[in-house]
């Protein structure tokens, strides 16, 4: 007798023995199909929220952080705690000079509740003065024309960039308010461009809700000097920013005059620690995925085991008989095996299906047209193989002990048992 596993005759007989009994079979498939759904709804469900929290710093460089001045809480050389100390131009340079590993450094000064008006429209919300480097950090959705640029810069050109609620609000019929003149701060700016955001996360104030002019043009009219209000830098690839940060601050309580420990007088931003941080929550959420899936599993492939002993055992007199008929172990063997490698299989292949739909329903629900990044709530196909092939191989072992208990029936008991 020859059994192989392209034998369709021995896969007949296979389906023909699981269905002898269907409620145990299905009890024992249904922990199988649930461990693998499980595991893999878990595993691209993780996925996606992770995609989902990031969506929330779109428009930002990952690698990026503020340095904001504050009163101090410290006394130092004769001063006392709760001084203000400002920020300048020659602090953004000479940051800029020490530390070649920033990619970029843009100095930002703003003004809030400002009056904007065009004709008998106004809106009041915040202004702020930046550089053409500013994009380099945070990347505004640019709905019409162009952002600030190094010759708007230089020139002190009276150009503006509005958010998206602004032009809305001052330009109320819809028309395009690019080369149309605006009132900011009571003097007539030419409109340059439509912005807005692309997240819930500011760092610089609500883009939809603001206006934008050179840094050089918003100091002279308010009469700033060299003075900033804080400072935004960005890193190259390799920088990290946990390193340069404390040393940056070190080298401004140097100019100013304030504690270096003292952690109040600087209010630090790393945009970069917050992507570090959801990066190790979502890994651990990953680790959990798994540890639970594979519990499932556990419990799936125990019953794969039970069931090929009820079946090995129900099956004591067959198996007697076609070891008498010149069956060899091996044959025994492969055909135990083979029910419990069918069985994982089919429920298996079930769990993936049911898994991926879902999780395509999960992300065509959380991506809405205007998402300024795709969550991607799937399983790849890579993962699926690896979880499919990790059901099988211990569906399998779990078919060998029944299967050489099988092997080892002798003809002569197995003819005799009841």
């Amino acid at each position: 007798m020859r059994l192989t596993i392209f034998d369709i005759e021995n896969w007949k007989e296979i389906g023909a023995t699981l269905m002898r009994n269907k409620t145990r079979t299905f009890l024992t498939g249904f922990g199988i199909f649930w461990g693998v759904a499980m595991l893999a709804l878990l595993t691209g469900g993780a996925r996606g929220g992770g995609d989902m929290l990031r969506r929330n710093f779109a428009g930002f460089a990952t690698n990026t952080a503020g340095v904001i001045p504050s009163n101090t809480t410290m006394p130092y050389k004769g001063y006392q705690k709760g001084r203000w100390w400002q920020m300048t131009l020659g602090d953004a340079e000479m940051i800029k000079a020490a530390f070649p590993e920033l990619d970029a450094v843009v100095p930002t000064s703003q003004r809030g509740a400002q009056s904007f008006k065009r004709g008998k429209y106004t809106y009041s919300g915040q202004l702020a003065g930046v550089t053409e480097d500013y994009t380099k950090i945070l990347q505004p959705r640019l709905y019409e024309g162009r952002f600030v640029n190094e010759a708007d810069v230089q020139n002190e050109r009276k150009v503006a960039v509005i958010g998206k609620k602004v032009a809305g609000q001052l330009f109320p019929d819809g028309s395009s308010p690019i080369g149309k003149m605006v009132e900011v701060a009571g003097a007539p700016y030419a409109v340059i461009g439509v912005v807005g955001d692309v997240s819930e996360i500011q760092l610089n104030g609500s883009a939809d809700e603001g206006v934008f002019i050179p840094a050089s043009t918003f100091r002279r009219i308010f009469g700033y000097g060299d003075k900033i209000d804080f400072l935004m830098l960005t890193g190259n690839d390799n920088t990290n920013l946990s390193e340069v940060l404390p040393k940056i601050q070190t080298m401004l309580a140097r100019r100013h005059d304030f504690n270096p420990s003292d952690k109040g007088a600087v209010w630090i931003i790393n945009i970069a620690e917050q992507f570090e941080q959801i990066d190790k929550l979502f890994l651990g959420i990953d680790l959990l995925a798994w540890f639970i899936g594979l519990a499932t599993l556990i419990a799936g492939v125990i019953g794969i085991g039970n069931i090929m002993w009820v079946i090995v055992k129900e099956r004591t007199q067959e198996i007697g008989i076609r070891r008498a008929i010149g069956a060899k172990p091996r044959d025994i063997i492969v055909q135990v095996l083979s029910e419990g490698i069918a069985l994982t299989l089919l429920f298996g292949l079930a769990g993936v299906t049911f898994a991926t739909i879902v999780l395509a329903v999960m992300q065509a629900s959380t991506n809405p047209a205007d998402a300024v990044s795709v969550a991607r709530f799937q399983m790849s196909f890579k993962g699926a193989v690896v979880i499919l092939t990790l059901f099988v191989l211990m569906g399998t072992l779990a078919g060998i002990i029944p299967s050489l208990k099988a092997m080892r029936i002798k003809p002569i008991e197995a003819i005799n048992s009841k």
